[in-house]
């Protein structure tokens, strides 16, 4: 795997690990469920680093606000 794409994938996981992270605390000290868009949003994020893993060309780009 390239350096280029290691740093991608290594960015794509601290991101979803901190998210993952918020939505437990949430549920854990507040007893509040994530929004189904979050839970959607968190699918799409996963989708979109197993493509970068695979090597498909096509890799979605609403991950750029990382």
């Amino acid at each position: 795997m390239s350096q280029t794409k290691r740093e991608q994938v290594l960015s794509h996981l601290r991101f979803l690990r901190q998210e993952l992270r918020e939505m437990y605390l949430g549920i854990e000290d507040d007893g509040l469920v994530p929004e189904p868009g979050e839970i959607r949003g968190m699918m799409a994020q996963l989708e979109a680093l197993l493509e970068l893993i695979e090597g498909k060309t096509k890799v979605h780009t609403n991950t750029e606000s990382l």
